[in-house]
């Protein structure tokens, strides 16, 4: 394998006590059960290894690992440097409900431990798992509770943990998971400065980019006030939505929850317009812009000579020239590009 294929590769460790989820939220997010289904699966044994192509060239070389005690004292010995070396991203998985919470945080500090040792660089998320088992009136305050007690045994990871309160039955599992894909992708900076120019040139209120197999976000552009939308988890909800969808569609058709996509979708009213296209073979835009027909349909042929643009984008991050550069070259060969009052490119960039 040569240099560049190791580079982008992310290690992902999944760990966690048996019996706290974590292979039922490996099995929503990465390969389209849903909820009600996972109850099938049995407990892991040992290591489960998958290697999960993400946006194209991410591979995230993720390992499931088993959470009975004697697969975690074999990890912290015998298997020591070979599970926790070279790792990008710890996720551990607590169970809300766990009678033996402080022994599960003593196997948590453990293993932070052969972690710094192995992998002092490594990112940690902490996904304290079945909220929906909560009270609604109590989840917050346990939350919190329970995220500083497991900070205070995350040694060297300490300030720079992160926590997320999650759930299967609601978009809290996607909120997490996007941040967890988000910190992985090593170009999500050019990838939203891309989108800022689109957004700007085809006058978006809100541009937000899914993975297309996952369904995950994996970045957004908000304009204007759009940034005050009260709805604040409302990337979420659509992954859950477009989630479902693809469920849907493969249930109707008879191919596999993964290979179900569609081409585009369209919802137009007197306050808003919105749809969700193809941006790339990986991607799909979800796209906000004003009620007009004519800022729709410029949106829509943008968007379109955008792609190459976004096509080109490669983990390791290069230098690459603007979105207006790419709406230029595009329409030197496939026609001009037109803005949301009908003028033409001129130059490098749309007109005023």
């Amino acid at each position: 394998m040569n240099t560049g294929k190791r580079q982008k590769q992310r290690k992902v460790l999944l760990m966690g006590k048996s019996g706290a989820g974590k292979s039922s939220m490996r099995s929503i997010v990465f390969s389209n059960y849903v909820a009600k289904d996972v109850r099938r699966l049995g407990a892991t044994i040992d290591v489960e290894h998958s290697n999960i192509k993400f946006m194209g060239n991410l591979m995230l070389n993720l390992w499931d690992c088993g959470g009975q005690d004697g697969f975690v004292e074999n990890y912290l010995t015998h298997q020591r440097t070979h599970v926790f070396g070279s790792v990008a991203v710890l996720i551990f998985v607590f169970d809300i409900e766990s009678r033996e919470f402080q022994a599960d945080v003593i196997s948590y500090s453990n293993i932070i431990r052969a972690l710094e040792e192995c992998s002092p660089g490594a990112k940690v998320f902490c996904l304290i798992h079945k909220m929906d088992l909560v009270q609604a009136r109590l989840r917050q305050t346990l939350f919190e509770e329970r995220a500083e007690y497991i900070r205070s045994a995350s040694e060297g990871f300490r300030d720079s943990v992160e926590f997320f309160p999650t759930s299967i039955w609601d978009q809290s599992l996607y909120k997490a998971w996007t941040q967890i894909i988000y910190f992985l992708i090593p170009n999500a900076s050019t990838i939203e400065n891309l989108l800022q120019q689109l957004a700007d040139v085809i006058d978006a209120r809100e541009l937000i980019l899914y993975e297309r197999t996952t369904c995950l976000m994996v970045t957004h552009v908000t304009r204007g006030l759009e940034s005050q939308n009260p709805f604040t988890d409302r990337f979420e909800r659509i992954s859950s939505i477009l989630k479902t969808h693809k469920q849907s569609m493969a249930k109707h058709t008879g191919i596999p929850a993964g290979s179900a996509n569609f081409s585009e979708m369209q919802i137009k009213t007197g306050r808003f317009m919105f749809f969700i296209t193809r941006l790339t073979e990986n991607t799909n835009l979800a796209v906000s812009i004003p009620p007009s027909e004519q800022v729709f349909n410029a949106a829509r042929v943008n968007i379109l000579l955008a792609r190459p643009k976004f096509a080109e984008l490669d983990i390791a991050s290069k230098p690459r020239p603007g979105i207006q550069q790419a709406f230029a070259h595009s329409a030197d060969g496939q026609g001009e590009a037109v803005s949301g009052k009908g003028k033409e490119v001129v130059g490098d960039g749309f007109a005023n």
